[in-house]
């Protein structure tokens, strides 16, 4: 088994400090960088914008996971291309045309991701699962970090690892709210590929040891106890 990718979620960073915070998961055992987009019309908050999405990329090192939370994404696809996403995930409550948006991630250049949110069933993807690259489960609702995370997520992950398999799909499942070093093992159990943590990580005492905490927690699972 691959062992699962760490995600930080940089809209918990200093931002005051942002490149210092990059450059940390840059240097740790993190794999991605994981940006998030809020527009305050799809998601109640607004988060940043291109410019710092392009400050970021001038001195990340790893892949950027960009998750938008916006209304609309279609419109700027191009844009975050040219801004250096690796992933690029849309929302399936946002999009009207999802086969077209998807298709037009990859025709940019990136790899294409769904979100789902904590309501919507994972079976409305049945029929797209094997154009996608990431599955994001949301295990808190959109909009804010620091929120607790909501158990049936679980589920949901195992739901999303049988519908890959199912249709011979090479989507990664993607976790993002409420992780922690204390459910990093049930949630790779359950079918995670990747982990997002924000405030875990980045308000932790020392976030770079925070890191490799849910890089071991991981791998015990992966080598031990499968």
């Amino acid at each position: 088994m691959n062992k699962a990718k760490i995600a930080p979620s940089l809209l918990a960073a200093d931002f005051g400090n942002l490149q210092r915070d990059v450059e940390m998961v840059n240097q740790s055992q993190a794999d991605w960088h994981h940006i998030d987009i809020m527009d305050g019309v799809f998601v109640p908050n607004i988060s940043y914008g291109m410019p710092v999405v392009k400050t970021i990329s001038e001195h990340a090192t790893k892949p950027l996971d960009v998750h938008l939370m916006i209304v609309d994404p279609d419109r700027y696809i191009n844009t975050f291309a040219e801004l250096g996403a690796t992933y690029l995930t849309v929302h399936y409550e946002a999009c009207t045309h999802l086969h077209r948006t998807v298709q037009a991630i990859k025709n940019a250049g990136m790899k294409a991701g769904v979100a789902l949110n904590p309501h919507t069933n994972v079976n409305l993807l049945k029929n797209i699962i094997s154009d996608l690259d990431l599955v994001l489960i949301m295990s808190v609702n959109p909009g804010f970090g620091g929120q607790s995370f909501i158990e049936n997520s679980y589920e949901k992950i195992r739901d999303a690892k049988e519908l890959i398999k199912m249709n011979e799909s090479k989507a990664l499942v993607e976790v993002d709210g409420g992780v922690t070093a204390k459910n990093a093992k049930a949630l790779i159990k359950a079918g995670a590929d990747v982990l997002v943590a924000g405030s875990f990580i980045f308000k932790s005492e020392d976030p770079s040891t925070t890191i490799k905490e849910l890089k071991i927690a991981t791998d015990k699972w992966s080598i031990f106890e499968l």
